[in-house]
């Protein structure tokens, strides 16, 4: 990035939404207020360039409306954006349903959420088609040992020894998710995670009772048609259509015979998809272009241009919301969202074709009330959802590592430092009995080499010789009695204490000289 942010200082917990859309790139920035509402720090946009239905095409000319987009986004929140959550769209996306199982280990008493982890990892080495690549896994059914729980029961905790799932899975074309991520390093940033478009639009204009009752979302932008269906608070289904507003506006360009930019003027301004609702004596006048007259178009008219194209989609939304499966359940209707569902009188059609119940959803659901009015707009819901997924993500990881911390056993005490033992005393003589005792406690003297100096004997110096003193013949026979004994019974008493190897080979007399 080229702005320069060294006053700026980096804020946890803030998170980057970037909306590569077909007919704009929007950035914004967020975080969780103290309210528990989002907070948009700051946002910016510019017309797309590179992007066709949803799909990267050039990634140099994409890459460089990206950087001025965050750039100017990142000037307005005082916030250096270094990584993003980005949205993904396109004919190339596919969902699928799959079933996976794994078993309990005997030593778990119930499932925990590794037993989770471990299963929905399996969903990732399903086999694909070629150049396929998965990008989400939802999980709809769980089963522990064959028995299908309620939706609002969870499986962490039950007693089991299999858990089974179905899943719904939605896959993107390889090469068409590189050019996004290209594009995106070619910004200077990086992307932290991929979000299919509806789920995102889901999060910032549906909350949590709209998604227990049932609700389709339908999120019409300028060159696709999101679709998501929830029931029970789970994802039931999803698909993108090749067509939304950038059709119809291509249809009043070619039939009035108009530039583009007028063509889309006149749609958003006076367009209506139903005929009978417009009177047929209002009349548009268009501007000269260059060289050609100007022009005068009926109202009428023009509402009948629009409606053929809003039927050709709004039956294919109608199918996909019939193919669902639950479109008896949806007790929360249609919300249209988009920059598409700004068209007037697209809501009563809806309904008049489908016969649901339709609204339009603004992305101000989550929002605090004091945000900048100009973000409340259809068009904006892909960006602000991509904001609040970031934020839950992070938070369910946060949550995540308070449990298992939690669950982490206390370390130990230390035990206390032991004294050392006092050295043994060696010293088998310093330990005898003294000498002069009674005959069952004798005495006895430390040998070694004493000398007599009686000077009486012998007053001549060179007379003087060292006397050896001896043991008298009768305390060596005795080593059985008295004491020697003591002597022999202290010394193996020692040896034993000590640990020490003695062996005795024969009989051995002990002399003293």
């Amino acid at each position: 990035m080229n702005t320069d942010f060294n006053n700026k200082e980096r804020q946890d917990n803030i998170v980057v939404g970037l909306d590569i859309g077909t007919t704009k790139i929007a950035c914004f920035v967020g975080r969780r207020a103290e309210s528990s509402k989002i907070s948009i720090l700051g946002y910016a946009k510019e017309p797309s360039a590179g992007v066709e239905r949803g799909i990267v095409k050039n990634i140099l000319e994409a890459s460089k409306t990206i950087a001025r987009v965050v750039d100017a986004a990142a000037e307005r929140s005082n916030y250096e954006i270094e990584e993003v959550y980005v949205g993904i769209a396109g004919q190339h996306i596919r969902s699928l349903t799959h079933q996976g199982a794994v078993m309990i280990p005997a030593n778990k008493e119930y499932i925990e959420q590794d037993d989770i982890d471990r299963l929905m990892n399996e969903q990732s080495n399903i086999a694909l088609g070629p150049g396929e690549e998965i990008i989400h896994i939802f999980p709809q059914t769980w089963f522990v040992d064959e028995e299908e729980l309620a939706g609002e029961i969870s499986p962490i905790g039950v007693r089991g020894k299999q858990l089974k799932a179905n899943f719904h899975i939605v896959t993107c074309n390889t090469m068409n998710l590189m050019n996004i991520r290209k594009s995106v390093q070619l910004a200077g940033l990086r992307i932290v995670g991929v979000v299919l478009e509806p789920i995102a639009s889901a999060l910032a204009v549906l909350d949590e009772d709209d998604k227990q009752a049932g609700v389709a979302l339908v999120d019409i932008g300028g060159g696709t048609t999101d679709i998501a269906i929830f029931q029970d608070g789970i994802i039931r289904h999803t698909s993108v259509l090749p067509l939304a507003g950038n059709v119809i506006t291509n249809d009043i360009r070619e039939n009035c015979r108009i530039q583009k930019s007028q063509a889309e003027s006149l749609k958003m301004r006076f367009g209506s998809c139903l005929p009978e609702q417009v009177s047929e004596n209002d009349i548009i006048s268009i501007p000269s272009f260059h060289q050609q007259p100007s022009r005068e178009i009926n109202m009428r008219h023009l509402a009948s241009i629009i409606k053929q194209r809003t039927n050709m989609i709004m039956e294919q939304v109608n199918y996909e919301i019939q193919k669902s499966g639950i479109s008896q359940h949806l007790n929360s209707g249609i919300v249209l969202t988009g920059g598409g569902a700004q068209l007037r009188h697209l809501k009563e059609y809806t309904e008049f074709l489908t016969t649901i119940y339709t609204r339009i959803g603004y992305p101000n659901v989550h929002l605090e009330k004091d945000t900048d009015a100009e973000i409340n707009d259809t068009m904006y819901a892909t960006g602000i959802g991509l904001v609040i997924y970031g934020i839950e993500l992070l938070e369910e990881e946060e949550r995540r590592q308070r449990e298992l911390k939690a669950q982490m056993p206390e370390p130990e005490p230390e035990p206390e430092p032991q004294a050392e033992p006092e050295p043994a005393n060696n010293d088998i003589w310093g330990n005898l009995p003294p000498m002069g005792g009674t005959s069952d406690q004798p005495s006895v003297e430390k040998p070694g080499n004493t000398w007599d100096d009686d000077d009486d004997d012998d007053d001549d110096e060179e007379t003087k010789r060292p006397k050896r003193i001896k043991r008298k013949e009768k305390s060596v026979k005795s080593s059985k009695n008295g004491w020697f004994s003591s002597v022999e019974k202290y010394i193996n008493k020692l040896f034993t204490d000590t640990n020490s190897d003695i062996s005795n080979e024969g009989d051995k007399n002990y002399d003293i000289d």
